[in-house]
Protein backbone atom coordinates (compact mmCIF):
# COMPACT_ATOMS: atom_id res chain seq x y z
CA UNK A 1 0.00 0.00 0.00
CA UNK A 2 1.43 3.37 -0.81
CA UNK A 3 1.36 6.74 -2.51
CA UNK A 4 3.90 8.14 -4.90
CA UNK A 5 5.45 11.58 -5.13
CA UNK A 6 6.99 12.82 -8.33
CA UNK A 7 10.55 11.59 -8.20
CA UNK A 8 13.79 12.82 -9.63
CA UNK A 9 16.15 10.72 -11.72
CA UNK A 10 16.59 8.49 -8.69
CA UNK A 11 12.94 7.46 -8.83
CA UNK A 12 9.72 8.10 -6.95
CA UNK A 13 9.24 8.36 -3.21
CA UNK A 14 6.94 5.59 -2.01
CA UNK A 15 5.07 5.61 1.30
CA UNK A 16 4.44 2.36 3.13
CA UNK A 17 3.17 1.38 6.54
CA UNK A 18 5.52 0.14 9.22
CA UNK A 19 9.27 0.54 9.68
CA UNK A 20 10.96 -2.06 7.44
CA UNK A 21 12.96 -4.70 9.28
CA UNK A 22 16.64 -3.91 9.52
CA UNK A 23 16.38 -0.10 9.32
CA UNK A 24 15.46 0.60 12.93
CA UNK A 25 18.74 2.44 13.50
CA UNK A 26 18.15 4.62 10.44
CA UNK A 27 14.60 5.36 11.63
CA UNK A 28 15.95 6.36 15.03
CA UNK A 29 18.55 8.63 13.41
CA UNK A 30 15.88 10.41 11.37
CA UNK A 31 13.68 10.77 14.42
CA UNK A 32 16.56 12.16 16.47
CA UNK A 33 17.55 14.57 13.73
CA UNK A 34 14.01 15.97 13.82
CA UNK A 35 13.35 15.87 17.56
CA UNK A 36 16.75 15.67 19.24
CA UNK A 37 16.67 19.32 20.20
CA UNK A 38 13.45 18.72 22.13
CA UNK A 39 14.35 15.31 23.55
CA UNK A 40 18.03 15.99 24.17
CA UNK A 41 17.76 16.91 27.87
CA UNK A 42 16.02 13.60 28.52
CA UNK A 43 17.98 11.24 26.25
CA UNK A 44 21.41 12.75 25.50
CA UNK A 45 24.16 11.97 24.59
CA UNK A 46 23.03 11.57 20.96
CA UNK A 47 24.64 8.18 20.27
CA UNK A 48 23.04 6.73 23.38
CA UNK A 49 19.72 8.33 22.54
CA UNK A 50 19.65 6.90 19.01
CA UNK A 51 20.54 3.44 20.31
CA UNK A 52 17.78 3.63 22.90
CA UNK A 53 15.19 4.77 20.36
CA UNK A 54 16.23 2.08 17.87
CA UNK A 55 16.00 -0.65 20.49
CA UNK A 56 12.50 0.36 21.56
CA UNK A 57 10.74 1.33 18.33
CA UNK A 58 7.25 -0.03 17.74
CA UNK A 59 7.70 -0.61 14.02
CA UNK A 60 3.98 -0.92 13.33
CA UNK A 61 3.24 2.57 14.63
CA UNK A 62 4.74 4.49 11.73
CA UNK A 63 4.31 5.23 8.07
CA UNK A 64 7.58 5.50 6.16
CA UNK A 65 8.86 7.11 2.98
CA UNK A 66 11.31 5.15 0.83
CA UNK A 67 13.50 6.37 -2.02
CA UNK A 68 15.34 3.71 -4.02
CA UNK A 69 14.62 1.35 -1.14
CA UNK A 70 16.22 3.65 1.41
CA UNK A 71 14.32 5.10 4.36
CA UNK A 72 14.08 8.89 3.93
CA UNK A 73 11.17 9.85 6.17
CA UNK A 74 8.68 8.64 8.71
CA UNK A 75 5.71 9.75 10.79
CA UNK A 76 4.78 8.06 14.03
CA UNK A 77 1.38 7.78 15.67
CA UNK A 78 -0.30 6.45 18.80
CA UNK A 79 -2.97 3.79 18.57
CA UNK A 80 -4.29 1.22 21.06
CA UNK A 81 -1.96 2.56 23.74
CA UNK A 82 1.23 2.18 21.70
CA UNK A 83 3.33 4.83 19.95
CA UNK A 84 6.31 4.71 17.60
CA UNK A 85 8.77 5.40 20.41
CA UNK A 86 8.53 2.85 23.18
CA UNK A 87 10.55 1.87 26.21
CA UNK A 88 9.30 1.51 29.77
CA UNK A 89 10.51 3.28 32.88
CA UNK A 90 12.63 0.24 33.71
CA UNK A 91 14.16 0.38 30.21
CA UNK A 92 15.21 4.00 30.79
CA UNK A 93 16.67 3.19 34.21
CA UNK A 94 18.52 0.19 32.79
CA UNK A 95 20.00 2.20 29.92
CA UNK A 96 20.93 5.36 31.83
CA UNK A 97 21.32 4.14 35.42
CA UNK A 98 19.02 4.79 38.35
CA UNK A 99 20.49 8.10 39.44
CA UNK A 100 20.48 9.75 36.02
CA UNK A 101 17.49 7.77 34.84
CA UNK A 102 15.03 9.16 37.38
CA UNK A 103 15.72 12.71 36.22
CA UNK A 104 15.24 11.64 32.60
CA UNK A 105 11.92 9.97 33.38
CA UNK A 106 10.61 13.23 34.81
CA UNK A 107 11.58 15.05 31.62
CA UNK A 108 10.08 12.38 29.37
CA UNK A 109 6.81 12.65 31.29
CA UNK A 110 6.52 16.24 30.04
CA UNK A 111 6.15 14.93 26.48
CA UNK A 112 3.46 12.33 27.13
CA UNK A 113 0.29 12.88 25.17
CA UNK A 114 -2.69 10.53 25.38
CA UNK A 115 -5.47 10.43 22.79
CA UNK A 116 -9.06 11.15 23.73
CA UNK A 117 -11.70 8.67 22.50
CA UNK A 118 -11.92 8.85 18.73
CA UNK A 119 -8.52 10.51 18.31
CA UNK A 120 -5.32 9.33 16.69
CA UNK A 121 -2.30 11.23 18.04
CA UNK A 122 0.47 11.84 15.54
CA UNK A 123 3.98 11.97 17.02
CA UNK A 124 5.50 14.20 14.36
CA UNK A 125 7.28 13.91 11.03
CA UNK A 126 10.95 13.31 10.30
CA UNK A 127 12.27 13.75 6.74
CA UNK A 128 15.85 13.49 5.53
CA UNK A 129 17.14 17.04 4.91
CA UNK A 130 18.28 16.08 1.43
CA UNK A 131 14.76 15.30 0.27
CA UNK A 132 12.76 18.07 1.89
CA UNK A 133 10.52 20.28 -0.25
CA UNK A 134 9.49 17.30 -2.37
CA UNK A 135 6.14 16.76 -0.69
CA UNK A 136 7.26 13.83 1.46
CA UNK A 137 5.76 15.32 4.61
CA UNK A 138 2.39 15.71 2.91
CA UNK A 139 2.44 12.10 1.72
CA UNK A 140 3.20 10.89 5.23
CA UNK A 141 0.38 12.96 6.71
CA UNK A 142 -2.13 11.62 4.20
CA UNK A 143 -1.11 8.04 4.92
CA UNK A 144 -1.55 8.66 8.65
CA UNK A 145 -4.98 10.09 7.82
CA UNK A 146 -5.80 6.89 5.93
CA UNK A 147 -4.81 4.85 8.98
CA UNK A 148 -7.01 7.04 11.17
CA UNK A 149 -9.98 6.63 8.83
CA UNK A 150 -9.59 2.86 8.73
CA UNK A 151 -9.51 2.81 12.54
CA UNK A 152 -12.73 4.85 12.67
CA UNK A 153 -11.05 7.82 14.34
CA UNK A 154 -12.84 11.15 14.09
CA UNK A 155 -9.74 13.34 14.18
CA UNK A 156 -5.95 13.48 14.23
CA UNK A 157 -4.25 15.48 16.96
CA UNK A 158 -0.64 16.62 17.18
CA UNK A 159 1.51 19.08 19.08
CA UNK A 160 4.05 21.43 17.51
CA UNK A 161 6.59 23.52 19.41
CA UNK A 162 7.11 27.24 18.85
CA UNK A 163 10.64 26.76 17.53
CA UNK A 164 9.43 24.65 14.58
CA UNK A 165 7.44 27.06 12.35
CA UNK A 166 8.27 24.97 9.26
CA UNK A 167 6.38 21.99 10.68
CA UNK A 168 3.44 24.14 11.72
CA UNK A 169 3.20 25.61 8.23
CA UNK A 170 3.11 22.09 6.75
CA UNK A 171 0.35 21.02 9.12
CA UNK A 172 -1.70 24.10 8.29
CA UNK A 173 -1.37 23.32 4.57
CA UNK A 174 -2.69 19.83 5.29
CA UNK A 175 -5.85 21.16 6.98
CA UNK A 176 -4.75 21.09 10.61
CA UNK A 177 -6.14 23.87 12.78
CA UNK A 178 -4.57 25.23 15.97
CA UNK A 179 -6.93 24.80 18.91
CA UNK A 180 -4.78 25.59 21.95
CA UNK A 181 -1.35 26.95 22.83
CA UNK A 182 0.27 26.10 26.15
CA UNK A 183 3.00 28.55 27.07
CA UNK A 184 5.82 27.21 29.22
CA UNK A 185 8.50 29.94 29.30
CA UNK A 186 10.04 28.32 32.40
CA UNK A 187 11.04 25.35 30.23
CA UNK A 188 12.72 27.36 27.47
CA UNK A 189 16.13 27.25 29.08
CA UNK A 190 15.87 23.52 29.79
CA UNK A 191 14.12 22.17 26.70
CA UNK A 192 14.72 24.91 24.12
CA UNK A 193 11.08 25.86 23.52
CA UNK A 194 8.56 27.92 25.42
CA UNK A 195 5.20 27.05 23.91
CA UNK A 196 3.38 24.03 22.49
CA UNK A 197 0.43 24.35 20.13
CA UNK A 198 -2.14 21.58 19.80
CA UNK A 199 -3.53 21.16 16.29
CA UNK A 200 -6.37 18.99 15.03
CA UNK A 201 -7.67 17.74 11.71
CA UNK A 202 -11.00 16.04 11.10
CA UNK A 203 -10.92 12.60 9.52
CA UNK A 204 -13.30 11.51 6.80
CA UNK A 205 -14.89 8.20 7.66
CA UNK A 206 -14.11 6.57 4.33
CA UNK A 207 -11.83 3.72 5.40
CA UNK A 208 -12.67 0.17 6.49
CA UNK A 209 -14.41 0.09 9.86
CA UNK A 210 -12.20 -0.36 12.86
CA UNK A 211 -11.72 0.81 16.41
CA UNK A 212 -9.69 3.75 17.72
CA UNK A 213 -9.10 3.45 21.45
CA UNK A 214 -7.44 5.96 23.80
Amino acid sequence: MGLDATGTSTGPVTVRRGVPAGVERRAAELYWDAFGRKLGPALNPPDMAVSFLAAHLNADRAVCALLDGQLVGLAGYQLDGRALTGGSASDVLHAYGHLRGLHRLLLLALFERHPAPGQLVMDGIAVDPGIRSRGVGSLLIEEVAAVAAEQNCREIRLDVIDTNPRARALYERRDFTAVRTERTPYLRGLLGFGAVTTMRRSVEANGPRGLCTP
